[in-house]
């Protein structure tokens, strides 16, 4: 088809896409500035998987590196090349380094909040935390905008989360499995495991003993959130012990052996699998949380234990979901609440450090094989415009197909947009 420009240079296709979207409300400038952030492109990503490296992972010892700074700031790691030219991560990742082309790097992610709580809550929600409203995390936009089938939750966490419903309220809030899956050992989830002898027989017979109590209490359980939430988690529980579908998802056994033994045995690998399992079966939103990256001291000892699972995890996920064909249409961040700081202490640690970085993307239609954005010579912040997780939220809700312009009420009638501030990161889509 002619693609003849107007001379403006707007391809006439364009522009008549773009006279139907201004009945729609978007002006030509706002079609224009969304289509060259690629906002334009239709959404590929179904679900989404977060992994969560609490405690704030260094930037410079891992996807940031620094071989030029002096000795005091870059550490003792080296960079190695992956397979991708021109990017460089740390040598304790070489897995990853070789399916680069699978995960775009976001270096100079910028924020100010240095402690743990008000970084983590930023960084789960896209909204820069403030005492007046609970913003609701990513899952339980996601699990709103995109509800899953009846017989698999939504909002998954592995074995837990930050992430809450926030003024959505508890209904959206994550089905907590309380335990991370171990390598050789059955998996057993709360409203999973039949155990103590509840057969489904009898667990449907408590089931219409509670119905019969809850209609006692209809009139009043209406008009209070709390137990809304907490009527919607139980019958969540209930169709878990119910249904073949998500009793298989979490069962890890009938994994492929040599599948498993791809994700390693450590903790955080066997979590990656069983959130592959469960996107697969139909869950929205799942995410990971991994800790022990608050690394005041001894950082690089304890480096040598931490990135060795990461790289053989998040790398076996990566494969996997390519090859299972769920890549595109699973949107996965890995992030922390901040990095750390520049320059070692006396202690052999990186504290805090919220002005720099960094943030893994890949699936979900997004471009990988690259980097995007930067942090200066030391690693102290970023060189040219700052990244914001304001951003890094838009970009995720737009992955996935949801207007992150769009919108809620809370309880009060108070409108809150999905993400208050934030744009589509340039470069990251087509």
């Amino acid at each position: 088809m002619a693609q003849n420009r107007f001379c403006d240079g707007v391809k006439r296709r364009d522009f008549l896409k773009v006279g139907v979207l201004g009945g729609l409300g978007l002006s030509l400038a706002d079609f224009l500035q969304r289509a060259q952030a690629g906002e334009a492109q239709q959404a590929k990503a179904k679900s989404a998987i977060y992994i969560r490296l609490g405690g704030g992972p260094t930037h410079l010892d891992t996807f940031d590196m620094k071989p030029d700074a002096p000795s005091e700031y870059r550490g003792n790691l080296k960079p190695i090349a992956t397979n991708m030219p021109g990017m460089q991560i740390c040598e304790q990742l070489p897995l990853l380094a070789q399916c680069a082309d699978k995960f775009t790097i976001l270096r100079g992610v910028s924020h100010t909040l240095a402690a743990h709580e008000l970084g983590t809550s930023y960084m789960i929600t896209g909204n820069r935390p403030i005492p007046s409203l609970a913003f609701p995390g990513f899952g339980a936009v996601v699990s709103k905008e995109l509800p899953a089938a009846a017989d698999m939750p939504p909002f998954i966490a592995v074995p837990d989360t930050p992430q809450t419903g926030g003024y959505l309220g508890l209904q959206y809030g994550p089905f907590a499995t309380n335990a991370r899956p171990k390598l050789g050992q059955p998996y057993q989830v709360r409203g999973i495991a039949l155990n103590n002898n509840l057969t489904a027989a009898r667990a449907l017979r408590r089931e219409k003993l509670l119905d019969r109590v809850d209609r006692a209490f209809q009139g009043f359980e209406q008009k209070i959130d709390v137990l809304n939430g907490l009527d919607q988690f139980s019958q969540q529980a209930y169709d878990m012990i119910s249904s073949k579908t998500a009793r298989n998802a979490f069962d890890m056994s009938q994994e492929n052996p040599e599948t498993v033994k791809r994700f390693g045995d450590g903790e955080l690998g066997q979590s990656c699998l069983l959130a592959c399992r469960l996107v697969e079966a139909g869950t929205r939103f799942v995410t990971i949380t991994t800790g022990g990256w608050d690394m005041h001291q001894g950082i690089f000892d304890r480096l040598s234990k931490n990135l060795p699972g990461l790289d053989q995890g998040l790398s076996a996920l990566l494969t996997t979901l390519s090859e299972r064909g769920l890549l595109d249409t699973t949107s996965i961040i890995v992030t922390g609440e901040f990095g750390r700081t520049p320059k070692i202490n006396k202690n052999g640690g990186r504290d805090h450090w919220p002005r720099a970085m960094f943030v893994l993307l890949a699936g979900g239609g997004m471009k990988t094989g690259q980097v995007i954005g930067a942090s200066d010579a030391k690693g102290e912040g970023p060189s040219g415009e700052a990244i914001t997780p304001d951003d890094v939220a838009a970009s995720l809700y737009h992955s996935l197909g949801i207007d992150y312009h769009k919108e809620y009420h809370t309880d009060t009638g108070r409108p809150v947009m999905i993400v208050r501030n934030g744009n589509i990161i340039p470069g990251l889509f087509g």
